[in-house]
């Protein structure tokens, strides 16, 4: 029985009989049209590219469509030139002006073959979910071409249409347009299963692109670093500016978010000035363009800042020691006259000993100077309109799991013992396991954004951030600690070494991942579990799929830092209404002249389903047979009069 309350509210937006009868045809008949295609990627790092590529062409989805379409009427380099343009509008509109082939003709036949294609993806849309994707605008104009007949006159209209168009001198808004529609209506949910940030050249251009798709976001280690990093926590700036550093990745920095490094330039060319940075080369997989800096200069604000962020780190380990992270006090473990460090009993020598703004009786502690920088650089990540825009949206639209139609999303992995036992973490206070464990981090993330900034609820769980970013038990990270110092400034590879969590090895059986589902109440016999973190090492034989075809893991190395692991550009896990695909991805690459190189990917279909889905079978259908539900009721109150309508 539904509360009449309830219905009185639900009657101010359907007033009429008409009126809710009418929602319920609608309601009724979107149940009946077939699932909109998923896509999941894990792992983008910042290669905007290759994500972007990857994305706006559906993982090789639409140039299939447009060979299905135009096999027998066009030629294949036509078929090619399509699809570029489809994914990549604005860039190849600027090319073929440059070579004055954007002639009316030629306007012409490209507006009917993008209609052409724009029908068949939408193909599992409403209208009304079509037009909401719609550039703004062109709504109008778009909906006709999409829905006008085929008669005579209908003809006649739809070619006035289009001539109008290139009269008007609008063609080329309009081809782009039609172009972002048919991206936008291939994915019909897309789901990113973490590590947005970090190696890469642009993270920031990943997150402007994912404004426009209906998208969920599992957070991952990276992606909490900026997060904290954004809420003003010290020692993940200076994690995210050490990296950011040591991949080259000043124009995101500097001109993807204004933070301002002169005066880490400063300091770091002032207190390193006869010290040649040797070991803290940067990496450079990608040139910069707007904010080139001078390699030597970068690897002296490399070492700056790994000296700070080593320093800040320290004390927030000693600050909690409920972390049991003491192992990670190597600065407090370093002699300083023999340039050592001590770990597990063991001295080793460092590769670098020049540390001038240590204090070997108070190594944690910050210098007046260093101290003082990090106050404006952190006042630069606070005050950074653009990435705290981006960090909103990564709390708006994400979380550390998500249960969608039977599958279980998360980054890195359900901490398990070696006997296959979910490990009990002490957090607040309680013991914790499984799913209680990530829904209790889920909220400790939002305090640490949302609580009162100043309190104390907001700086424990910015300090656990830190914890998640690196902890042994952290669900994002999985490992039995972050190298960072060891790789730096010891030779010895044996201690370079992160053990992973049992999970990781775990999984490969199917009564573990069977576990991990009913843990988050589902059904084996219909769900699976998608996750990512760990590139898959494709070269050595390891498969993405694991326990039985339970688990997909699909960090496929989009980075160009794990393509030499990996031996690929990246995965796509794709769900239609009637099969489960892995798309497997070449490296990005671009032609002499600059425009993308299309290589489809290798796509192997995984899983076929029974019969196809449609609306009806997924967690929007159940959503809407609630809402069938109360307009019924709705209606049933109208006509017994329990309810009375309202007239406009």
């Amino acid at each position: 029985m539904i509360d009449q309350h309830y219905l009185r509210l639900l009657a101010k937006g359907y007033p009429t009989i008409e009126a809710a009868a009418a929602e319920m045809i609608n309601l009724k008949a979107t149940m009946s049209l077939p699932k909109g295609t998923e896509y999941f990627f894990s792992d983008l790092h910042g290669e905007h590219e290759a994500f972007i590529h990857m994305l706006r062409s559906a993982s090789g989805i639409i140039r299939t469509k447009i060979d299905e379409l135009f096999e027998k009427s066009i030629t294949e380099p036509e078929r090619t030139a399509l699809a570029a343009l489809i994914y990549h509008p604005e860039q190849e509109l600027r090319r073929l002006s440059s070579l004055d082939a954007c002639t009316d003709d030629w306007c012409r036949i490209t507006i009917y073959r993008l209609v052409e294609v724009c029908k068949e993806v939408s193909s599992k849309s409403t209208r009304a979910q079509a037009r909401r994707k719609m550039p703004h605008g062109f709504e109008d104009v778009i909906e006709e071409l999409l829905h006008t007949g085929d008669s005579y006159n209908k003809s006649h209209y739809f070619n006035q249409i289009i001539n109008t168009v290139i009269e008007t001198e609008i063609a080329q808004e309009l081809i782009t347009g039609l172009c972002t529609l048919i991206g936008r209506l291939a994915v019909a949910r897309l789901h990113i299963i973490g590590d947005i940030f970090d190696r890469g050249p642009h993270a920031d251009a990943i997150l402007e692109e994912l404004t426009h798709y209906n998208v969920d976001i599992q957070w991952g280690n990276h992606d909490i670093s900026w997060m904290g990093a954004a809420a003003g926590s010290w020692p993940l700036i200076a994690n995210v500016l050490r990296l950011g550093i040591s991949f080259n990745s000043f124009d995101l920095l500097e001109d993807g978010y204004g933070i301002n490094l002169r005066p880490l330039s400063t300091f770091a060319a002032q207190v390193y000035k006869d010290d040649p940075c040797s070991v803290f080369t940067p990496r450079i997989l990608d040139e910069n363009q707007y904010d080139p800096v001078d390699i030597q200069l970068a690897a002296k604000m490399y070492k700056a800042m790994a000296i700070i962020q080593f320093k800040l780190e320290g004390q927030l380990i000693e600050r909690h020691p409920e972390y049991k992270m003491d192992g990670r006090l190597l600065l407090s473990k370093t002699d300083f006259k023999k340039g050592t460090v001590t770990i597990e009993g063991k001295e080793y020598p460092l590769r670098d000993t020049f540390f001038p703004t240590v204090d070997p009786n108070r190594p944690l502690a910050l210098t007046p100077q260093e101290q003082e920088l990090m106050l404006t650089i952190s006042a630069s990540f606070r005050h950074s309109e653009r990435l705290q825009r981006h960090i909103k949206f990564l709390y708006d639209h994400g979380g550390m799991y998500l249960k969608c139609n039977d599958n279980l999303l998360y980054h890195g992995c359900i901490p398990l013992t070696e006997e296959g036992e979910f490990v009990k973490v002490e957090l607040d206070g309680k013991q914790l396991s499984g799913q209680a464990y990530l829904d209790a981090i889920d909220a400790k993330v939002r305090a640490a954004y949302f609580a009162p900034v100043g309190s104390q609820e907001r700086g424990n769980a910015l300090d656990f951030l830190y914890y998640l970013w690196c902890g042994k038990h952290s669900p994002l990270f999985g490992k039995s600690k972050m190298a960072s110092f060891e790789r730096t400034f010891l030779e010895d590879k044996a201690t370079h070494k992160e053990e992973m969590n049992p999970y990781y090895r775990l999984v490969e059986q199917r009564d573990i991942c069977e576990r991990v589902l009913r843990e988050f109440g589902l059904d084996p016999a219909r769900a699976h579990i998608v996750n990512g973190h760990v590139p898959v090492k494709i070269k050595q034989g390891e498969s993405p799929v694991k326990g039985d075809g339970l688990l997909f893991l699909i960090d496929g190395g989009m980075s160009k830092a794990y393509r030499s692991q990996t031996g690929i550009g990246g995965y796509t896990l794709i769900y239609s209404s009637r099969y489960l695909a892995l798309a497997q991805h070449k490296p990005f690459l671009h032609a002499p002249d600059d425009t993308p190189v299309e290589v489809a990917p290798s796509v192997q279909i995984v899983e076929l389903m029974k019969r196809r889905m449609s609306v009806s079978d997924t967690d929007e259908g159940k959503e809407i047979a609630r809402q069938i539900q109360e307009l019924q009721a709705l209606l049933t109150a109208y006509r017994t009069g329990q309810i009375k309508e309202r007239s406009s």
